[in-house]
């Protein structure tokens, strides 16, 4: 079954400061519109992408969750990202014109499916939107080498907290709670992306909520102590 298209205009967009450039004029925002004139909607457990596909487009998510994942040599999946609404994904596929991954809806999602021949394109006469794009990327790469760090030298708790305080840290540019998330992805998920086994995980958020730092009711966690979390990252900053 084809995933459902339905015409999109970027112009409207309650994400568009988050996607796109400030200060484009309705012009260059029509423009944009031509570029971007589908939606596609993702259900939860489908695919977005995956790896070893031709890389065509760049996919700003408009709602829902996904996660990157790669099988590992013994058919594991390991996980590499979690993606929101108002982030783009699938620029692990503009290297080598092919996706190095693949991209799962946690839950049922639409994304704006952005051709990318047709941005590079109109980034050239949009000097705007070229950075922009260029941003984008360096955020991404910005955020990998975060998690190179994390995993290189953090003990669990601290991997744990960074996770909580950069998801927490993205939900909040997003315009949502300060303290409060809903966690879409598994505990087993969580482990796969910091390198940690399921009962880590598990055994790390029961001393966080005894240490009073979150409070957990299945997926909804509650920060209660942002400074303590805060405390535990920098803990492991001021080590080195």
């Amino acid at each position: 079954m084809t995933p459902q298209t339905i015409k999109v205009a970027c112009s409207n967009c309650n994400l568009r400061e988050l996607c796109m450039p400030l200060g484009l004029s309705e012009e260059q925002l029509k423009r944009l519109d031509e570029v971007i004139a589908v939606r596609r909607k993702v259900k939860r457990g489908g695919t977005l992408f995956r790896n070893g596909e031709p890389f065509t487009s760049l996919f700003a998510i408009r709602t829902g969750f996904f996660k990157t994942c790669v099988a590992t040599e013994d058919g594991r999946d390991q996980v590499t990202g979690f993606q929101m609404a108002g982030e783009i994904i699938g620029l692990d596929g503009i290297v080598s014109d092919r996706h190095t991954c693949d991209a799962v809806a946690l839950e049922d999602a639409e994304v704006c499916v952005m051709p990318f021949e047709n941005i590079e394109e109109l980034s050239r006469e949009v000097k705007a939107l070229q950075h922009h794009v260029h941003k984008i990327m360096s955020r991404e790469i910005v955020r990998e080498h975060g998690v190179m760090l994390l995993l290189g030298s953090m003990r669990a708790e601290e991997r744990l907290a960074a996770f909580l305080l950069n998801l927490v840290q993205r939900l909040h540019a997003r315009g949502f709670s300060q303290s409060e998330l809903v966690l879409r992805m598994t505990r087993e998920e969580i482990g796969s992306y910091l390198g940690l086994k399921l009962e880590t995980v598990s055994r790390t958020f029961s001393k966080f909520v005894e240490e009073g730092i979150v409070e957990v009711k299945q997926r909804h966690v509650r920060i209660v102590d942002a400074n303590a979390l805060r405390n535990i990252v920098n803990s492991q900053q001021a080590r080195h």
